[in-house]
């Protein structure tokens, strides 16, 4: 019996590289008649995102189109003799039909290992622990415990140019962060404006997709050096020039921020770790060479756990600088970087209040909605974000122990403001809402007011009565000046 079993199992597997090899041959004779490869858009559809927004490169195999006819033959054999059998199975066509969407159980933020729900605010630390473990463990990674040297030389300190026009009353200073282990180091440019007339200002802290001179006009700001994406306006051959200055400005409204009494600090998210896949080799991930994620190790921490520790090593500085709040740091991010805000906010308890922008799957959205991009296509478009574990649950979210609404969670009691748009079906707005709203009983136990709604308001009408604050501002897959308006009122609606 167990033969037949066996021939069965093998007959399935040459099938379906039979049909991987088929698909190949399409390719080929597309080539033939003049085709041209397409990349699927990471926000389409349903958002008007460019792909410069995406923040990496792609890199296929084969560069159809540079690469001969041999080559792509000579892939055909490997993939043949390899038989790869799970890059042959289909991806799940992304779900934009709410009926589709609206049958899925969450567990309960509450509930410990044992299933039992606690039931005060002195059960909660245990709680949050267990809950970030479990994060950790099947879907953002662990990150090294080993400490890092962290060496800081400031060699920028002036009053900020903004809009064109010298502020006088802002400070503008540029920090470089040199996080040290074993020999080896890491440059993380910190930048930093600060309101002179307020002595300790709370700081909203985020990272940046084109670098620090992206941000703003100002031509002190040092231009990146770190990898930057081929499409993004100004780059050239991965790295940054001159016309790159500003050109992300909309998204970082300075003037502004600073103006409502708040500092911001901003650093290029690929000085902590570019972003591509590279074999966990650059970046931060390279301080730690032994704690690289392999096969034998799929819980070690992907580029989003990264990120957010590189944000938790920029706060070991800021804390200690002269014009800002160490109890006032906030963290916020946009897209994969709204990921990172929220992880980051899940590790890190210095971070007071935790702003989430477009954030999506893997990030605010449950991944249970089944709406939107799904586990199973970012794992597969953006293999390094996550830890080995995660890809588990690709078209599989039925398997899945946990949901994003837990990781909103672990943030309580502190404030968490999650903000999604409305042609941005991709990240799904209303997977965005609802985990605010299932994470609403850790806030409870602190007396705290979380979310009720669980149908998305209009447009341009935050909900923000709450220690979980949304809105869905009326547009596209960005982060603007609306967005920001927000996250300050949010801010100063609790305490800063």
């Amino acid at each position: 019996m167990q033969w037949l079993i066996t021939i069965a199992v093998v007959l399935a597997a040459l099938a379906l590289v039979a049909l991987k090899l088929w698909r190949f041959g399409k390719e080929l004779s597309r080539l033939d008649s003049g085709g041209e490869t397409k990349t699927a858009c990471h926000g389409c559809p349903g958002s008007a995102r460019s792909d410069a927004d995406l923040g990496i490169t792609i890199k296929p195999l084969v560069q159809i189109g540079d690469k001969t006819k041999q080559s792509l033959m000579a892939l055909w054999v490997v993939v043949a003799c390899i038989g790869d059998v799970g890059m042959s199975q289909e991806i799940r066509p992304p779900n934009y039909d709410e009926s589709k969407a609206s049958n899925f159980d969450l567990v309960s933020v509450l509930a410990g290992p044992d299933g039992k729900l606690i039931e005060s605010k002195d059960q909660w630390s245990a709680q949050r622990k267990y809950l970030v473990d479990l994060l950790a463990k099947e879907e953002y990674g662990y990150a090294p415990k080993d400490s890092v040297a962290i060496r800081t030389e400031l060699f920028d300190d002036g009053p900020a140019v903004l809009g064109g026009q010298t502020k006088s009353n802002i400070r503008r200073r540029q920090i470089a962060v040199f996080l040290e282990r074993d020999g080896k180091r890491v440059r993380v440019d910190l930048a930093l404006w600060s309101p002179k007339d307020r002595p300790k200002a709370p700081c909203f802290l985020g990272l940046n997709f084109r670098g620090n001179q992206s941000t703003c006009d100002d031509p002190k700001i040092r231009l990146t050096t770190s990898w930057c994406d081929n499409r993004s306006p100004g780059v050239v051959d991965n790295k940054a020039t001159e016309a790159s200055r500003a050109n992300q400005s909309e998204r970082w409204p300075i003037a502004q921020i600073l103006e409502a009494g708040f500092a911001v600090a901003t650093a290029h998210y690929s000085d902590i770790d570019p972003d591509y896949d590279d074999g966990f080799e650059n970046g931060v991930h390279g301080l730690f060479p032994e704690d690289r994620i392999d096969a034998d190790h799929p819980s070690r921490w992907g580029s989003v756990a990264a990120w957010a520790w590189g944000l938790s090593r920029l706060a070991d500085v800021l804390e200690k600088l002269d014009g800002v709040d160490p109890k006032g740091l906030m963290v916020v991010g946009h897209s994969r970087l709204g990921k990172t805000a929220l992880w980051a906010g899940a590790t890190d308890e210095r971070f007071q209040v935790v702003v989430s922008n477009n954030s999506g799957c893997g990030g605010a959205a449950l991944s249970k909605r089944i709406y939107g991009e799904s586990v199973a296509r970012i794992n597969t478009a953006f293999p390094h974000w996550f830890n080995r574990n995660f890809r588990k649950y690709n078209d599989r979210e039925d398997l899945l122990s946990f949901d994003q609404h837990q990781l909103i969670a672990t943030i309580a009691p502190r404030p968490v403001y999650i903000a999604s748009a409305s042609n941005d079906k991709w990240a799904d707005p209303l997977g965005e809402l609802l985990s605010g709203h299932h994470a609403s009983s850790a806030y409870h136990l602190f007396g705290k007011k979380g979310l009720d709604a669980v149908e998305l308001p209009a447009v341009n009408t935050p909900i923000a009565q709450g220690a979980i604050g949304y809105h869905l501002r009326d547009g596209d897959h960005d982060m603007l000046l609306y967005d920001w308006e927000q996250f300050i009122a949010f801010a100063k609606q609790n305490g800063f």
